[in-house]
């Protein structure tokens, strides 16, 4: 019987397309080990291309997909699914010999003008088909169920349910919604999962370029190495990455000691208005219009800041941060939460949209509202779950 790691190689052997994808959020954990994946994979020979959405009108997605222009081959990242298939027309001319082709686009149809040297067509010399899909293998990296992916899926439900799907990941929440499967739980981040997988196949081949997109992964996962789950495997597996050549000061300098001083001053907000319910199960931050507005233009990442609170408050199931929006009487909601609770469950109410990790929420209420509104019905959610 085949092992897990046989069993994938043996369909990237035999792959001649392969599409590498991950979650909307843009995390460091997939970022890192989506590239080091791609870097390996045309390594051996093979034809790849990464592919994550991006809401090119959500200033902080766009933030979080920036920070990441440090890592090599990040140019490879597209944000959509470009000729996934062709539409084919086809003409039998075995009984008359082409001139000459043209076309015209007239309002909403496109014209074919075929113009026979002799000889004539009929109707019945006119047939169409589609070309098989673009990728016929397709690696989902950090990423726990297909809604995850955003518009890459959403657009693309067909191509996804036809093709053979690799699922690489760590969450405990993962629906193994792939033909192969390979989830470790007892990892801290897929990209050291990623690592295991390429060693298996040769060790050889990792080389500085794909050891510093992996360390990028763990260390932006761990929160530099703060996060409460560290583990030895995961130092190890830092200090093997290190010796192969991973750039880990490059990675320190671009994650951490870039901040400009205008973000820090709003992280200094958030945490200063930061407000918690009895159990601290629900941790929340309400910013003013002007705060808000800064957040929104500046592109804030909202999630570094979140992981920072998370750390600090390991009983917190949910972190919400609210942002008063100007000259409207609404608020912003972002909400993530830890593993065992949806984000996008928990902005249900509000017609949130998102995934399980980060969902966000506009709502027509007052700012002054948002403790019985919004903040009461999460807690009381938080409570039954408890129960």
């Amino acid at each position: 019987m085949l092992t897990l790691e046989q069993q994938i190689f043996k369909q990237i052997d035999k792959a001649d397309k392969i599409l590498i994808t991950f979650s909307a959020d843009w995390r460091g954990d997939a970022v890192g080990s989506a590239l080091a994946l791609s870097l390996f994979l045309k390594k051996i020979g093979k034809e790849v291309d990464i592919s994550a959405h991006l809401d090119e009108t959500d200033a902080t997605q766009k933030k979080s997909k920036e920070i990441w222009r440090f890592l090599p081959a990040y140019d490879q990242l597209q944000t959509s699914l470009k000729n996934l298939r062709k539409f084919i027309v086809s003409l039998d001319i075995s009984q008359a010999a082409i001139s000459q082709i043209k076309y015209t686009i007239d309002e909403k149809k496109l014209n074919f003008i075929v113009s026979p040297e002799k000889g004539w067509f009929s109707a019945k010399d006119i047939s169409s088909s589609s070309s098989g899909f673009k990728y016929d293998l397709i690696i989902c990296v950090d990423t726990s169920d297909l809604e995850s992916l955003g518009s890459i899926y959403d657009n693309n439900v067909e191509f996804f349910y036809k093709t053979t799907i690799i699922n690489i990941d760590h969450h405990a929440g993962n629906e193994e919604y792939g033909q192969i499967n390979m989830i470790d739980l007892n990892l801290v981040s897929t990209a050291e999962i990623v690592f295991a997988l390429i060693k298996h196949r040769d060790n050889n081949l990792i080389d500085e370029d794909i050891a510093t997109c992996l360390l990028a992964g763990i260390i932006s996962k761990t929160n530099n190495y703060k996060s409460s789950n560290l583990t030895p495997r995961t130092l190890l597996s830092s200090s093997k990455l290190i010796s192969l050549g991973a750039r880990r000061e490059d990675i320190i300098n671009q994650l951490y000691r870039s901040r400009p001083l205008s973000v820090l001053k709003l992280w200094g907000k958030i945490l200063n208005n930061l407000q918690a319910d009895k159990n601290k199960q629900l941790i929340w931050s309400l910013l003013d219009k002007g705060d808000s507005s800064l957040i929104l233009k500046e592109g804030v990442d909202l999630q570094e800041i979140v992981e920072e609170i998370i750390i600090s408050v390991p009983e917190a199931k949910v972190v919400l941060i609210a942002l008063d929006i100007s000259n409207k009487e609404s608020l912003e909601l972002y909400a993530y939460t830890t593993k065992g609770i949806s984000a996008l469950e928990t902005l249900k109410p509000w017609s949130g949209s998102g995934n399980n990790k980060m969902a966000k929420a506009t709502v027509s209420i007052p700012a002054n509202e948002i403790s019985e509104r919004i903040i009461t019905p999460i807690t009381i959610m938080l409570d039954k779950i408890n129960s």
